[in-house]
């Protein structure tokens, strides 16, 4: 009678059963803290338990894929969960099961997507190419999947979802994103001559890097990516990682970098302010601290673009950026290295909105080079593009400084000499303005006595 009614009477849960209350397999808060909790506690559950096939699910691989993780994933944050990636990819090459899937064209259109998904998985296995001996077969399958991928999303003729949009970035991030080596040299010590003299430095996991920056371009330009949804994932933490690559020593990568964010740049119009406000970051770090970028001149390059874009009038931030970070690129040795693409930019915003000129004359007139012949050269040849664009207002606010460099230029020891030759026919501009005052006609008698220039 007594065990008939204890056998009624409900039962204290055990501390397995508690653990099993997260629901589907989540992790707890305090997981961390409890050991009990750990990868070893999956060998203590029953196998047939709700809760060991929920949590054998994130960690088990199946024909070397890494679809659980996409599913498991916070979609916030894609593109930087690289470390669960890495030690699967890991488990995938330790225990050689790294197998080349089936062609799209070997499946039915039911599987395709499927296959899609499997083959983005497997592309996140990072191979190292330091020795080009090791995982031959393995590279040889992962470049292979890789450019069936980009074949697949140009030929895509529906709308990418959100699960195709995280798995895309997310390979994307895993087979890019990178810190690269210090540099072998000091920027600030190095001349023109002497940089044209370097070998270029090439990256050796160019074959698949290539592939995947064009599947990237392919994404971002495809009609099938839409804006509104994919930007929670090339969001601000993607779009400032891509810049920070802009630092590679390969131009191959930088070149395909520039193209890649001018598109972001176009079609993510949620994200044109951040991504000004990241490049302007950028410029100060090189003028103020290090001298030392490899992508100044790809990012100028894209900067002339936009600035080409521009609405009339020019908002005060853009102004704000010509004065902060255009002109003072000025500064740096290492100019020659983007000095075409600064000068094109520069140009841009005197022809926006004359009223920048006398900014822009000062300001060159400020960085204008000591002792540098050769940079001398180069900011004569900007000054006189911008001369052209310029009104005869403005000039007639700068044309004393701007004479007495002129006068210091001709009076220079490289004028005529064997190395430098500055044309006086480049300063014809800046006597064609009605505006000439009776000081710079003293300046002009003073050209023509010393070096017989007729103006």
């Amino acid at each position: 009678m007594i065990k008939q009614i204890l056998g009624k009477l409900p039962r204290k849960p055990s501390k397995s059963s508690q653990n099993d209350s997260n629901g589907d397999g989540g992790v707890s808060g305090n997981s961390s803290s409890n050991p009990s909790q750990g990868p070893n506690s999956l060998n203590n559950s029953k196998p047939g338990s709700a809760s060991s096939k929920s949590s054998n699910s994130g960690s088990r691989l199946n024909n070397g894929t890494l679809n659980s993780y996409s599913s498991s994933s916070n979609k916030s944050n894609q593109g930087k969960k690289t470390a669960p990636i890495a030690s699967q990819a890991g488990s995938i090459l330790a225990s050689g099961v790294y197998e080349a899937l089936p062609g799209f064209r070997d499946v039915p259109s039911s599987e395709k997507q499927n296959l899609f998904h499997r083959k983005l998985n497997m592309c996140c296995v990072v191979f190292d190419f330091s020795d080009p001996s090791k995982n031959h077969r393995e590279k040889d399958i992962k470049r292979q999947a890789l450019s069936e991928l980009v074949d697949y999303i140009s030929s895509v003729t529906s709308k990418f979802n959100e699960v195709a949009m995280q798995d895309i970035t997310r390979m994307v991030a895993v087979n890019l994103f990178r810190t690269f080596p210090p540099p072998n040299h000091d920027n600030k010590l190095l001349e023109m001559n002497d940089l044209e003299d370097e070998e270029p430095a090439l990256d050796p996991a160019w074959p698949h890097h290539q592939i995947v920056y064009e599947l990237l371009l392919r994404f971002v330009a495809s009609p099938e990516t839409d804006a509104k949804l994919a930007k929670r994932y090339i969001d601000h933490s993607f779009v400032l990682k891509l810049l920070d690559l802009f630092d590679s020593d390969d131009q191959r990568e930088r070149e395909y970098l520039k193209t890649i964010l001018h598109r972001i740049y176009g079609k993510f119009m949620v994200h044109r302010p951040f991504i000004r406000k990241a490049i302007n970051n950028i410029f100060y770090w090189f003028i103020f601290e290090t001298e030392k970028h490899n992508g100044i001149a790809e990012l100028l390059e894209i900067l002339g673009s936009i600035i080409n874009g521009f609405a009339l009038p020019l908002k005060e931030e853009h102004k704000l950026f010509l004065v902060r970070a255009l002109i003072p690129l000025h500064k740096p040795k290492c100019v020659f290295m983007y000095h075409q693409q600064l000068s094109y930019c520069i140009t841009q915003f005197v022809e926006k909105d004359f009223k920048l000129a006398d900014t822009v004359i000062r300001g060159l007139l400020k960085y204008w080079p000591v002792t540098n012949s050769s940079k001398e050269v180069m900011f004569l040849g900007e000054l006189e593009e911008v001369l052209e664009a310029t009104q005869a207002a403005e000039f007639q606010r700068c044309m004393v400084p701007l004479f007495r460099q002129i006068a210091r230029c001709l009076n220079s020891s490289h004028f005529q000499g064997d190395d430098v030759v500055f044309d006086p026919r480049r300063y014809q501009r800046c006597l064609d303005y009605e505006c000439i005052s009776a000081e710079l006609q003293s300046y002009c008698l003073y050209l023509r006595r010393e070096f017989q220039i007729c103006f």
